[in-house]
């Protein structure tokens, strides 16, 4: 196989968009505003306020960056470009760790809304083994299943909320928030649905794969983080108008509720369903974009060479998609994920911090946003970070520690293979 192949740009805005959407919408809507109610109560409205502002700043470091760097890794690349090698690879590291974990929590997702009582691992085994055959198939592929994915959940969200608002039950439960809420549970809920906005870095590392990158990729970021901002705000509203913050917090599958609430109750299948199919979305997407910051990564060594091959019929990096397929299989099988969900917080916050820092770095001449902008979004990942449970700062830490030697070791193959500033 060839390790120095490149990917072919297929991608349109569209489809673009879509995989954006895709990543976003399945985490954010059936898993985020339960312990985001849990967290801060009716509050959760400011906390996703908090939330898309710091995916905004983050949105536009990524867009910014990514209009002068279009190539596969995301941060991983902009952040070895801008700040060095081992700022990358800490990006790109804590990037690759704590999606993988997330891999694993959308499938265990999924086959808790579509398995039988017992054989929900096995489901979520079988969910990886299928999304991996669709990767492997071609970048195509995975932007076509994800269209498909985004349509259905798009259309029975915009079922619940107009069976919802049209319903008796709309208003059951007013909307107020105290003037003595608690700061740190709405900073919670705010670091909660953040990683329901996260989707859009997907967009960001298929950027050797999209057409015209420069004006494709910044476009289509922002267009998917508004349309995910409206559709959360929406959804969010009812369900506090709806169930109202209690029922919300305990609610295991609160759009559901929302459907008996509102007297549909026969139609909480369908719900179900498409919780189950948004979880396979966002696995989807998420699958993707760990394979092409793999393979960004192996081009230089930051993680061993052989993984950068590229399949020469369907143009995918599919050692590192096999490789991720087998990694997420194990913690499916094996792990308690409860922690995992903390350290991909830590991962994906430090992650952005990452783009941020590199956003300001960039010239004027580059900048399509002010530097202010970045320096909020880089703040707002540490205070973010500090609501993140001690647990998930203390296991992030020490898989960023274990990365070191993995870099250094990796990069020994530089002496037999070119490779990128060391």
């Amino acid at each position: 196989m060839n390790t120095n192949a490149t990917l072919s740009r297929r991608l349109n805005t569209v489809d673009a968009i879509m995989i954006g959407l895709g990543s976003m919408i399945g985490a954010g809507v059936f898993a985020a505003f339960v312990p985001a109610a849990q967290a801060a109560g009716a509050g959760l409205l400011i906390g996703l306020g908090i939330a898309a502002v710091v995916a905004w700043c983050n949105a536009a470091a990524s867009a910014q960056l990514a209009a002068v760097f279009p190539v596969a890794g995301g941060t991983y690349a902009y952040g070895r470009e801008q700040l060095g090698p081992w700022w990358g690879f800490t990006a790109g590291w804590s990037f690759l760790v704590g999606k993988t974990a997330s891999c694993a929590a959308m499938a265990l997702v999924f086959s808790a809304y579509v398995a039988p009582v017992g054989w929900e691992k096995p489901v979520a085994i079988m969910a990886v083994v299928a999304l991996t055959v669709v990767n492997l198939l071609g970048v195509t592929r995975t932007a076509f299943a994800t269209k498909i994915v985004v349509g259905f959940v798009l259309i029975v969200l915009v079922g619940v909320l107009v069976v919802s608002t049209s319903s008796a039950a709309m208003g059951t439960h007013p909307i107020t928030v105290s003037g003595g809420f608690d700061l740190y549970g709405v900073l919670q809920s705010a670091g909660i649905l953040f990683f329901a906005f996260a989707g859009y870095a997907r967009i960001a590392t298929l950027g050797e794969e999209v057409v015209d990158p420069r004006r494709v990729i910044p476009r289509a970021i922002m267009i998917a983080l508004a349309i995910t901002a409206a559709l959360y705000l929406a959804v969010g509203i009812v369900m506090l108008a709806v169930l109202g913050e209690d029922r919300l917090a305990q609610s295991p599958a609160p759009v559901a509720e929302l459907m008996e609430a509102a007297g549909w109750g026969w139609a909480s299948g369908v719900v179900s369903i498409a919780a189950g199919v948004a979880s396979l979305g966002a696995l989807l997407g998420l699958m993707a974009g760990i394979g092409r910051t793999t393979l960004a990564m192996a081009r230089n060594s930051d993680v061993p060479r052989w993984l950068s091959a590229v399949h020469p019929k369907f143009a995918v990096p599919h050692r590192a998609e096999l490789v991720l397929a087998a990694v997420v299989i194990a913690v499916v099988s094996i792990a308690d994920l409860r922690g995992a969900i903390a350290f991909s917080s830590f991962g994906v916050l430090l992650y952005y911090f990452v783009a941020n820092i590199a956003a300001f770095t960039q010239p004027s001449t580059q900048r399509r946003v002010p530097r202010a902008v970045n320096v909020l979004g880089a703040g707002a990942c540490l205070v973010l970070i500090a609501t993140v449970p001690l647990v998930g700062v203390v296991a992030g830490v020490i898989i960023v520690i274990v990365g070191i030697p993995v870099r250094l070791l990796s990069n020994r193959q530089c002496a037999a293979h070119p490779c990128r500033g060391v």
